[in-house]
This record gives C-alpha cells, structure tokens and sequence, in this order.
C-alpha cells in the first residue's frame, strides 16, 4: 500500500516546515511550522489546517526553530491528542520558545485591535493561540535519544540523526513495514561542515525517498572558520567603537544569540574590541542560554561555550522600559534583540532609534527571508517602513556569513550523496525557487537520481510513496492561496516600496508647486 504525503508548508518558501504523512489509516506529522515573511504568507497561519487535527496520531519533530514547531500549539488548540515525540534539547527549547510565540501573538494582536480600533477598520482579530495554549502542548512531548529506534504506530518505526543545526536539531529517518519496507530520510536543516557550535550531520546510507531543504541551495560559499568569523566581527565592533556608535546584531533567540555573545566575550577578553556590555534584549534569548548551558556537553567547546555565557560582560535585558531606555542610549554599545529577520520583537525599536544614522552598525548574522526587513537592508534599501512609519537609512549594514546555521550548495549536495543509494525520489523543499533549482542541478549533476526524480513540490501538493519507484502526483485536494507563488515579495511589501517611493519624490521635488503637481497627479490617478 502506498503511503501519501502531503507538503503543508516550506514548499517553494523557507517557513512553515510540515509534512504529513497516511500510511494504512495512520496519519502523522513531521513538523508543524509557523509561515514568516511577506504578510501575504503569514496570513496563511490564520487559515485552517488543511488536514483535521484530531485526526493526527503523533508527530515528529526535526527540531525547535518556530519555522518547525511553532504550529504545534494551534495543533493542539485544534484537537491533536497524541505525542509530539523530539530529542531532549528540542524538548527543553520548545518548553521556553513556544510560550514565549503564543506571548509575542497576544501582543501582536492587541497592538493590532488597537490600531483598527483608531481607524474604525475591521472585527478584532483572535491570536493563532496564546501562550496558556503553548504551555498545554508541551506536556504532549516525549523526548527521544538521538539514535534510538522509536515505534510511534503501527508498522512505523522512526530515528533521529544528528543534523549539525542547533542545539537539539536532528533528520528524522522513518521505516514503514510491509512486503517490501521503504525508508524515507527527512533532513530538517542541515548545519554546516565547519564553524558551528554543533557536530557534523550524520544520516543513514540506501533510503527510498531524501526530503532534504535547500535554503542555500544555489550558494557556494567559502569557507568560513571560526577565527575568521571573529576577525571578521572584530573589524565591525571595531568601526562602530571608533566612531561611537550602536552595534545592532537582530538575531535569533536560539543558538545564534549564544554563539555570538560566545565570540564577542572571547574578543573582549583578548583585548581585539573595547570591552563593552553585550545586552541581550531578548527574554526568550535570556531562557534559552540557561538551557544551552544545561546541555553543554552535547556542543563542541560547550564547556567554553558555558563560561561565555556566564560572563559578567553579559546583561540580560527583561522588563520591556528598560529596553526603550537601552534603544535610547548614545554612544558605542552591543545589542543583541530579536528577531533575527527584523519582522517582530524588539530589534524593531532599536532600528527606528538608529537607522538614520552614519556611525550605527546593523549586523545581520543569518538568513533573511524575501520580503522581510531584513532582507530589504541586506539588498541596500534606502528607506524602510516599520509598524507604519518611514524611516531613512543611514546605518552601515553588514552581513557575517560564517554564523548561517545552514549548509551551503555543496553541503547540502554530498549529504543528499552519502545516503545513497536513493531509489525512489528526492524533494526539495525549504528554499527560495533560485536556491531549490541550484540545489536541483547539484542533485542531477552527482547522479543520484535520475532529472525527472527531482522533484520541486508546490505548497498543499500530494505524492504517493512506494519503495524503489518514483514517486506519483496524486490529484489536488485544493490548495490554498497562490500556491505556486507562495513565499514571494506580495503586494503589501508592493505598497510598502511605493509608499516610500512617493515621500522620497516628495522630498525630492525642488519647491512646493511642484510637490502640489505631483499630488495632484497622484489624486488624479487613484480616481481615475
């Protein structure tokens, strides 16, 4: 019998990782991520499941990033009664980091009613789920050893691989029995060869099905090693110190934040930047790095790691006043604030605080989605808008490569290799559609699979699973949205670039008669 599987989220975009899974009338999870990025794909957290939740028997999760798990309470709002079954450090993270989700959504939504309120727009909105939802759903987690063999259901066994990410983070290889049994390998994110605070990424040789992301699927970057990336940072920390200004670093809460105060504290001690506090803006963040010493047995230097982390250099910041006060504050100093893309937490006010000025330092230390802030000042906008206002940027922007969690290219190409030999199919999914097409000529290049076994899957689309033999489309059961462009730039960043575009030819015009022209212009074409 074949098993289906359907690709309900990260197909064709970075976020949104959930994969399910029918197998003789048991249906599964791997997954259940929360879409980020243009608001156009956010929305799509709103939307029903397209599955009922009470009719999932457990799921498996790669590991505790909110772009995996950060569906995982609606899942449970919703009916989902069974087991979430992850490692031992995904179980601790997500113990911190999916409340902390549910916090920053009541948040969000109440700013929001507010703000609708003012302008008579719209019935107010109800959170995804609050933070009490997150702390029901984490007694659903049954940790599990890396490497151990778990039957979850029936004719279903499942173990997890180290895969070199973060703390916790693992490829999850699933058995499902029968006159032939068929193995499929489900990589999550697959960290790099060298410079992680994690060992390398194993997995198992001679599966039927790869399910690998390809987030950096089309890059080929150079190798970056640890005292590079210092040296790297130093010189930035260094710029700013010179010229008295902000080192703004938006980063994740986990795994980034720790790894760069880890490298921060080392330069300090070793006299290449000026000694300085390291402020982690962040609650979740302050959360995460007690955990992160509870497990530093499980990272490379995790005794190192331990100390850094408890560094009088070190001030975490909690109660949200002191945090304006701290975006407040002039001179040279280190912010670390989610989050790591810019679309939410307080890496927001600290942006509007020092955008416009020459001798502030933004750092971007991990991916940058399409579409969301971050990306828009890693590609050298000029001008962004934040919760509705316009800002000009005057900051120096730099972006360190060597902190990316992810493999590259041709990492991600010979892990797909080392499981060899691949007989059915390998799909690729978590990437923009440059990366997945880079990642594509990697996978036909090798000759792992044969062209027409690569497969790029849409979001909501379904696949029949059988061992050895390609795997077969199956006929749509309705997708939602844009399915193909799911995960692009939408019209509200659209409007976003033409609202600033406007203000910037307002500002340009060199007298008033022209500014009343172009307004009029203007009033002219929206009414006619």
């Amino acid at each position: 019998m074949p098993v289906s599987l359907t690709f309900c989220g990260a197909a064709r975009t970075v976020t949104g990782s959930c994969l399910l899974f029918d197998h003789d009338g048991t249906r599964f999870l791997v997954d259940c991520g929360m879409f980020q990025g243009p608001k156009t794909l956010k929305a799509l957290n709103h939307e029903p499941f397209p599955f009922d939740a009470r009719g999932i028997d457990f799921v498996l999760l790669t590991h505790a990033h909110i772009d995996h798990s950060g569906l995982l309470p609606k899942l449970v709002k919703h009916g989902f009664r069974g087991r979430i079954h992850a490692t031992p450090a995904t179980t601790d993270l997500c113990s911190v980091m999916l409340p902390d989700s549910g916090h920053i959504q009541e948040t969000e939504v109440e700013q929001l009613n507010r703000r609708n309120r003012r302008r008579f727009q719209a019935a107010p909105v109800e959170p995804i789920y609050t933070a009490a939802d997150a702390e029901r759903t984490i007694g659903a987690f049954s940790p599990i050893e890396t490497g151990a063999w778990l039957k979850p259901g029936k004719g279903i066994r499942a173990r997890w691989w180290n895969a070199g990410h973060m703390l916790g983070s693992a490829s999850i290889e699933i058995e499902f029995a029968g006159p032939a049994p068929m193995r499929v390998i489900v990589s999550g994110d697959i960290g790099p060869d060298l410079g992680g605070l994690q060992p390398g990424a194993e997995g198992p040789a001679g599966v039927d099905h790869v399910i690998c992301e390809s987030t950096y699927g089309d890059e080929d970057r150079p190798t970056v090693t640890p005292e590079a990336r210092r040296a790297e940072l130093a010189k930035l920390v260094r710029w700013a110190a010179e010229r008295q200004g902000p080192v703004l670093i938006p980063s994740f809460a986990v795994e980034r934040a720790q790894e760069v105060v880890f490298d921060l504290v080392r330069l300090m001690q070793e006299g290449q930047v000026p000694r300085a506090m390291i402020n982690i803006d962040s609650p979740l963040a302050s959360r995460a790095t007690r955990l992160f010493s509870r497990h530093a047995a499980e990272m490379t230097e995790g005794e190192a790691m331990r100390d850094a982390l408890a560094s009088p250099l070190v001030r975490h910041v909690q109660d949200a006043n002191e945090s304006r006060e701290l975006a407040r504050a002039e001179g040279f100093g280190i912010v670390l604030a989610g989050s790591g893309m810019c679309e939410a937490g307080r890496i927001r006010h600290h942006l509007k605080q020092h955008l416009h000025e020459a001798n502030a330092l933004v750092t971007l230390v991990g991916f940058q989605a399409s579409g969301t802030l971050g990306r828009l000042l890693q590609d050298g906008a000029t001008r962004v808008r934040i919760q509705g206002e316009s800002f000009g940027v005057q900051a120096r922007i730099a972006t360190i490569q060597g902190y990316s969690g992810h493999a590259d290219g041709p990492e991600l190409g010979r892990w797909i290799e080392a499981r060899a030999p691949v007989s059915g199919g390998v799909f690729l999914v978590h990437g923009e559609e440059e990366a997945i097409e880079g990642l594509a000529k990697r996978v036909e290049g090798r000759g792992i699979v044969t062209p027409d076994r690569v497969i790029r899957p849409v979001l909501d689309e379904v696949f029949a699973l059988e061992p050895g033999v390609a795997p077969v489309r199956q006929p749509g059961r309705g997708r939602r949205g844009d399915a193909a462009g799911v995960g692009r730039p939408d019209w509200h960043n659209a409007r976003a670039a033409l609202l600033l575009g406007i203000e910037e030819a307002i500002e340009r015009a060199p007298d008033d008669t022209t500014r009343a022209g172009l307004l009029d212009r203007l009033r002219r074409a929206l009414e006619g």
